[in-house]
This record gives C-alpha cells, structure tokens and sequence, in this order.
C-alpha cells in the first residue's frame, strides 16, 4: 500500500490543559507512523470561519455530528472573548502506509465510546437527561478520508505563514510579564529511530514548569546548522580531553614500552592530541544530530539536510530557561535527578534524550540556527496534495 499524509489538529482546550505530550506519544506508539511535520497555529477568524463551514459538510458525519462539530471549531477555536488574544492549537501531519485510516481509528468517533481511542481518554462527550449533549471536547479533530484530508491540509497550508510560527501573545501567555523569557528544547533523535511513545513522554515531563509551547518543528539538522549550534562547545572540549588523553595514552606507551613516560612527554600528548580528541567528540555530537560525519560530507552537502531527526519546541513564560534546565536535569543521565527527563530517558552524556538551552541569550541564538518559525507544513502538502 502507498504512503499516505494524515494531519492532526490537537485542540486548543487539550494544548491548554498540557494534555499534548500524551495525544502525540499515543498517535505515534499505536500507529506506527511517523512525525514530520508540526506547527503551531494560533487561528484567525477568516481561517476559523471557513474551516468550520468545511467541518459542516463533512459527508462522512452524520448531521447532528457535523453541526456539533461545526460549532465547536467557531467556539472553541475562535479567540477568547474577554481580551481579544488567540488560542494555541498545534497541527502534527503523520506519514506512511494507510495513515488517514490509522490516525481516524486512533482519534475514535466524535461521539466517543467503546475503546481505547484518544478521544476516550482525553476527550468529553455528555448528555443529559434529555438526550442533549451539555459538554463536548473532542481533544482532537482529523479527517475521515483523503478527499477531505486533502482539501483540510490545503487550506491550512494558506494560513500557515498568517496564523501559524511562533505564538508570542496568547490567551495563556504573554512576553510583557516581569521575568517573561523564551527557550528552546530539542528532543534528540535517538526519540525518532521507530515510532514510538517517548517524545510524547517527554513533553509530558516538561508540561510540569507551567510553562506554554509557542513555537513547533520537525527539523532536520544539517551538518552546517549542527556545527554552528555546537560551535561553543568545541572549545570546551578540545581544552577539557587534554588530561583525558594524556593519561590514557602515557597508560598505553608505558605499557608497550615498558618505560616511565616524563612529564614534558605527557605535556606534549596533552596540547598535540587533546585537541585532536576534542575535535572527534565534536564530530560525534555532530554525526549523532544530524546523521551524518562531518570529515566525510563533501562541502556542497553540508548545508542540506540531514537523515536524522528532532522535534524542536520553544517553551514562553516567566523563567523558561531555568524551570526547563531543571526538568530536564543533568548533562549525564547517571547524575541527574529521579523523575528528569534525562534520569527517565538518556543513556549517557550525548545520548541524553534532549537539549534545552542554558541562558537566555544562548536560547536566542539557537532559535535562530534552528529557524523553528519556518513552514514545513506546506512542504509535505504540496508533496502529497498540489498546490
């Protein structure tokens, strides 16, 4: 069976109650596909109006769903009444072998019930006595088939520049608070070697700061993109492999030589060879992030993108950079403390599940290399769908 591109629209009521690293983990665990693409949107009222005039006609839906469903996208997704600010909604587009039947029969029936779907758990769907429903969430909304699949992702791959990227001034954030800072987090791709529930978890761990996702993306790091986001470390570490290296190669030459390597020796191997040993950590951290060894891509290949993938996600509020650096806890897992992401998830000191940045100004930098604002929405849309 060919590929297929599934979208999901993870509602604003399910973002705000940071029930999303959950509806992730679950999607990719129990389908089977895989993450591409993710965006924030904070949706306008043009973008609203007309999507929910298409949930409306939705033939796969019986009418009173289809009204239910309608209204809700006008109440639910519109900005608050009270102060005129927008609601953060995240859209996820899924890819592989049959992925619009999978991610419906994930989502379940809007009226809910009788399994163990998304919408079981993180969704309501009550009736009162009278039969009349008083109280619907559906957690997320998806398609039933490819023609409206289609037609859903093309309209929003229209707004995605306009209502999508980074979501600054929302109903529950807001960048003029005393202490208000932004930060990155990238869960690595050690996460993405199969489908599997760990980024979702992951996300759940960081729900704990209070903290608002404001900004998406699956992003494919290039050699050029990882060499300058690790550029200050390479100095860290060239300086701290001198010692490393120079007693491991002093053991080795005793050892072989059968002699008592001097002092001036050992300063020698140290500012020769620690370098050298830096330098290879470097290109480990390197290859890891992106997929590839950076002595062996051709210089024309340095700026494409990688095979290896991560999820990069910016976190606003008042102290992001510490609350995040906290939770997720020590550079080696071996040392970081019970219940931290790297403690749950890491394996060792590159292979420690996520990065986050460690100062305000290194979150600004990175943002930068990372362009999360960029649209990879429309990309995969175009990919699939056309124009």
């Amino acid at each position: 069976m060919a590929s297929e591109l599934a979208f999901v629209l993870i509602n604003p009521y399910t973002i705000a109650k940071s029930r999303t690293g959950g509806v992730i983990g679950r999607f990719m665990s129990r389908t089977g596909l895989d993450l591409v693409a993710a965006r924030m949107f904070a949706p306008g009222k043009e973008l609203i109006e007309i999507y929910a005039s298409m949930v409306g006609k939705d033939k796969n839906l019986k009418p009173a769903v289809r009204q239910l469903m309608a209204d809700y996208v006008l109440c639910s997704y519109a900005p608050d009444p009270a102060t005129g600010r927008s609601r953060r909604m995240l859209m996820i587009l899924l890819e592989g072998e049959d992925a619009i039947r999978k991610v419906r029969d994930m989502a379940g029936p809007a009226t809910m019930g009788g399994g163990e779907t998304i919408r079981d758990t993180f969704g309501d769907y009550v009736v009162n006595g009278n039969k009349q429903v008083s109280y619907f969430e559906p957690a997320v909304l998806i398609a039933s088939d490819r023609e409206e699949t289609a037609a859903t992702l093309k309209l929003w791959s229209r707004y995605a520049t306009s209502d999508g990227g980074f979501l600054q001034t929302t109903v529950d954030n807001n960048p003029s608070d005393k202490g208000w800072q932004r930060t990155l987090v990238l869960i690595k791709p050690d996460s993405f070697r199969f489908p599997s529930a760990k980024p979702g978890n992951i996300i759940d761990l960081l729900s704990r700061s209070g903290l608002r996702i404001i900004a998406a993306k699956v992003h494919r790091m290039s050699v050029a993109q990882a060499e300058e986001f690790y550029r200050p470390v390479r100095q860290v570490l060239r300086d701290k492999m001198k010692r490393t290296v120079s007693d491991r190669a002093v053991k080795a030459l005793e050892a072989e030589l059968g002699i008592a390597i001097p002092d001036t020796v050992r300063h020698l191997l140290e500012e020769q060879l620690g370098p050298l040993f830096g330098d290879e950590q470097f290109n480990q951290i390197v290859k890891f992030m992106t997929g590839c060894y950076p002595p062996t891509c051709a210089p024309q290949d340095k700026a494409k993108d990688g095979p290896s993938k991560c999820l990069a996600l910016v976190y606003g509020g008042v102290g992001a950079v510490e609350k995040i650096r906290n939770l997720l806890g020590a550079t080696d897992p071996n040392k970081a403390q019970p219940g931290s992401v790297r403690r749950e998830f890491g394996l060792d000191v590159m292979v420690n599940a996520a990065h986050a940045s460690d100062s305000v100004e290194n979150a600004e930098r990175e943002i930068g290399i990372i362009k999360v604002e960029e649209d990879l929405i429309t990309p995969w849309v175009r990919k699939y769908y056309g124009d």
